[in-house]
């Protein structure tokens, strides 16, 4: 399983000098499976880019799913190349976001005077399909999902091939209950002995004491929920949109700092635009 990071940004795409490190795209991820199978994770504006390499690499067959349907997670739909051509078959996570069904989801974001062209107007063959949800197979890798909490909802992820295993809870906050919710133990219970966790880190632990219940988890409830479920490694993701480059370094240096003086060990990391893993 290979992974590859096209957008780790929370809440709005940024760009400047200052985010050169970590990028300034929005949620999207690419894995690959071993059989050759390509499962993109949510649409944010890293998509547009993830598309021009699909287009390069002439892949033309893929599975799209979403963690939620917030601007963040979506915006970059429209601006994915790759719909215009009538070669590429996508296959799309069918489900209800507040009610509205993913392909409804597409038609908003595509409407005038939004934006010029339509779904009907893309090219490419789009299925929605209702089975890619709670557990299933893309290939190699079996796929389960789990509700996280957060505003409106959405779903965290867990990948597994060859008994390595890749977790992706994103917008999940763990300090806080929202309609939906598992509560923390269930997220430590899916993140078990993962080989990677990428998980929502977007506040510190003096940010967060004022913004409980915006959604997002606070590092301190991130690093506690890793080492308790002896995951291998944990990526940082969800940065805050205002977070430097430079900043953001502090972060992790601070959380190294915290676990060289408990005595603990966990490679922690703030996932950057662009890195690219191997499971």
């Amino acid at each position: 399983m290979d992974i590859k990071c096209w957008g780790s940004r929370g809440s709005i795409s940024v760009a400047g000098k200052q985010y050169l490190k970590y990028g300034g795209d929005t949620t999207c991820i690419e894995i690959t499976a071993k059989t050759g199978e390509t499962i993109i994770v949510d649409a944010g504006t890293g998509i547009r880019e993830l598309g021009n390499s699909l287009i390069e690499r002439n892949i033309t067959r893929y599975h799209l799913l979403f963690t939620h349907a917030h601007w963040d997670h979506i915006l970059g739909i429209a601006f994915f190349r790759p719909f215009l051509f009538s070669k590429v078959k996508t296959i799309v996570q069918d489900r209800k976001f507040s009610g509205i069904s993913t392909q409804n989801v597409f038609n908003k974001v595509m409407q005038q005077p939004f934006f010029p062209i339509g779904l009907k107007d893309l090219k490419a063959d789009i299925k929605f399909e209702k089975a890619l949800n709670t557990i299933f197979n893309i290939g190699s890798v079996k796929i389960e999902t789990i509700p996280i909490s957060h505003s409106d909802g959405g779903l965290g992820y867990k990948f597994v091939e060859d008994n390595k295993s890749f977790v992706f809870l994103t917008d999940n906050e763990l300090g806080f209950d929202h309609p939906g919710s598992m509560g923390f133990d269930a997220y430590l219970n899916f993140s078990r002995n993962a080989d990677l966790l990428f998980h929502d880190g977007e506040y510190t632990k003096a940010e967060y004491k004022r913004r409980k219940s915006w959604g997002h988890s606070s590092i301190q409830d991130v690093l506690d929920l890793a080492l308790k479920a002896n995951v291998k490694r944990l990526g940082l993701f969800h940065l805050n949109q205002d977070r430097t480059d430079d900043q953001m370094d502090q972060v992790i240096s601070e959380c190294q700092a915290d676990l060289k003086k408990k005595k603990l060990s966990l490679d922690c990391f703030a996932v950057p635009c662009n890195m690219e893993i191997h499971l």
